[in-house]
């Protein structure tokens, strides 16, 4: 068996409802133009803020993906 390549990038995924939402959407949109998604691990969770109030969730995901060189 070869051994296998992987690259790593980071993304950030937003949602009004949950941080659960904005790593999803992060990764389901990655999974639209990237090909053999591995691993998602949060990196880190924070929320956006307008006069005192929540208005969106965003999560830092770090994706990683098998790495094809052609």
């Amino acid at each position: 068996m070869p051994d296998s390549v992987y690259k790593v990038v980071q993304l950030v995924g937003t949602s009004p409802n949950s941080w659960e939402d904005a790593a999803r959407n992060a990764i389901e949109t990655a999974g639209q133009s990237i090909r053999d998604l591995r691993i998602a691990e949060i990196e880190k969770l924070d929320m956006k803020v307008e006069n005192g109030r929540v208005v969106a969730f965003r999560t830092r995901v770090q994706l990683s993906f098998k790495y094809k060189s052609e």
